[in-house]
Parts: C-alpha cells; structure tokens; sequence
C-alpha cells in the first residue's frame, strides 16, 4: 500500500535526575558529596532509507517515544543515558510542523540523518555544588524534560523523469512496457490513484527512474482531483514528459493546461527540461502528420506495438546527459 502523508507525535527521553549523596568510607566520618549526574535522556532521529517506498509503517504508528536518563547514583556515578529512536522514512521525505507548516527537515540522499527532538540534560548531582565554603552541598537538580512534537511527514518521489497527462492517457501502459513497474491499467479515467515508480533500463549497466503520477485536471494546483497530493511528487523530477493522446483535437491546449496546472503549484517547474509524447500512434494512419506548434521536442509512440519506445529511451537519456554535463 502506498501511502506519502502521515501526522506523527514524537517525544524524546526526560533526563535522569542528579541526587544527592555523600561519601561513606570506613575512616572517613565525614566524606565529601558524592552524587552522580543524571543521564540523557534519549533523541529522536529519522534517516533516509532507500529501500523504503511508502510512509505506511510511520502512518500506522504514528508515536514514537525515546528512554528517559536514567538518575545518578552515590560515588558520583552518572546514570544511564535514555535510548534513542530512529524513524526510517523513504528518501524524499519532508518533516514539517503540523501547526506552522514549517519544514524541519527534508531527507534527499539514502543514509541521511536528522535529530528531530533532542533528549533532555541530565540534572546535576550534589557533587557540582561544592565549593570552598560550602564543601557539604544538599543540592541536586532534576534532568530537563524532553520535546513532544507534533509533525507531518510528507513524501515528494524522486525520480528523473515524470509521467504528466489527462487521465487515461496511457501513461500507465508506457511506464509498464519500459520498466519494472506493474501499476493497475484499464480503459476507463483515474485507474491510477497513487504515483507508480519503475527502473527503465539501457545500454550495458545504465538506468534512469521513470514516475507514473495519476491523471491530471483543470484545477488541480488547487487540490482539485488530488491535485496537490500528485503535483509534489513531481517537484525534484528532472525531465517532465507530457503525454498526450495523439487522436487529441487541440494537443496545445492540452498541453497549456496541463503546464499551467504545473506552473501555478509552483515556479520551479516552469525551468524544468520537457517532452512532449503523442501516445497510441497506432490507432492513425502511418502517414498522419502530427500537428503542434508549440517550441518543444515531440514525438510519437505506441505502447501496444512498442513503436518510437527505443527512440523515446534515447531521447531521455540525452536530454538527462545534456541536463547533468550542463
């Protein structure tokens, strides 16, 4: 099950508290204080994780809690340091704070590391008061209590190239036939509710990350259909291919609504490389001159009989060649 959006509480460890102790030694009647410090208390962390795909298992979780310190001991022992948690997310993942929307954190690289709530310090033990003209202190300080925080984990799917279309524009059937991905296909609108992701292979040892995103429509950098919760998984996509059905009777303005829907969630899209495709060439005659004016590369392909989806392949590749020598 897929799932990229997900509320979670988190709460790190309360320090151990300090006490208070005193030396008692055989010869010593009045031994000096001794009272250990107490430990840390535990952090919070998430990491990146690139074997993960969804946020199902944060989802269904959704508290994480870290150890409290444990307190000090006599002959100055320090306790025990509270144990930490680690929250494992996909690789995109964006922390943010549920009241501000503010970002706390966004994980782009597999491995990464981030303290999300840092554990409470650990109080001080009476031996920290002795001074010269007190050498018998009878105090302690209690450890710091621990963060709660209440977070949104939000994915956003990298990948080097996005599917973008209307619904039922055969991207789905495209994203099949050249990788390993295996979303649900039908001939009827939104067959695809949740962004499907594949490895498309070529030369010897070569490979690019192709995303599938469900049908777009008019509206939905307003959150119409979903809009929103599809359009971010497009934000750290390199290439952005269109598909559009190649029986459409206005391809550019097709296009124009599918690239204001873009523009208008956010700015970053409007410099991002892009191909248009026209889907199911083969349902026109061979000889139909396609029509499009806009100032774009284009090309045509059929999913079903496989044609122009080697020439497609090569057109990527150099597109995310000249995107990554530039």
């Amino acid at each position: 099950m897929f799932v990229d959006y997900a509320k979670v509480k988190v709460k790190s460890g309360k320090g151990g508290d300090g006490v208070v102790a005193f030396r008692r030694e055989k010869h010593v009647p009045k031994g000096g204080p001794a009272g250990g410090h107490g430990g840390r208390g535990g952090d919070v962390f998430v990491m990146a994780d690139s074997a993960l795909w969804t946020l199902q298992d944060v989802k269904y979780r959704k508290k994480y809690e870290a150890g409290n310190g444990q307190s000090g001991g006599g002959n100055q022992r320090t306790g025990a340091n509270g144990d930490s948690v680690t929250i494992k997310v996909p690789v995109g993942t964006v922390i943010k704070e549920q009241k501000t929307d503010q970002v706390v954190a966004d994980l782009c690289e597999d491995g990464e590391v981030v303290k999300i709530a840092e554990g409470g310090k650990g109080g001080l033990g009476n031996s920290a008061f002795a001074t010269s003209t007190n050498r018998a202190p009878r105090k302690s300080t209690p450890g710091k209590p621990g963060q709660i925080r209440k977070l949104i984990f939000e994915l956003k799917i990298q990948s080097d190239v996005g599917l973008v279309g209307l619904p039922n524009a055969g991207k789905s059937t495209l994203i099949s036939r050249l990788s390993n991905a295996k979303p649900k296909i039908a001939e009827y609108p939104f067959t695809t509710l949740t962004p499907n992701r594949g490895i498309v292979k070529y030369g010897a040892y070569q490979s690019f990350l192709m995303a599938d995103i469900p049908g777009l429509i008019e509206g939905a950098h307003k959150g119409k259909g979903l809009g929103h919760r599809f359009l971010r998984h497009l934000e750290r996509t390199k290439l952005l291919v269109f598909l559009i059905e190649i029986t459409d009777e206005n391809p550019e303005d097709t296009y124009e609504l599918l690239n204001n829907e873009l523009n208008q969630h956010l700015e970053i899209f409007r410099d991002k490389p892009r191909l248009v495709l026209f889907s199911k060439n083969d349902i026109i005659d061979e000889d139909t001159k396609i029509e499009f004016n806009k100032d774009i590369p284009f090309m045509s392909i059929s999913s079903v009989t496989g044609d122009g989806l080697e020439q497609f392949v090569d057109r990527v590749v150099e597109i995310l060649g000249d995107k990554k020598n530039g």
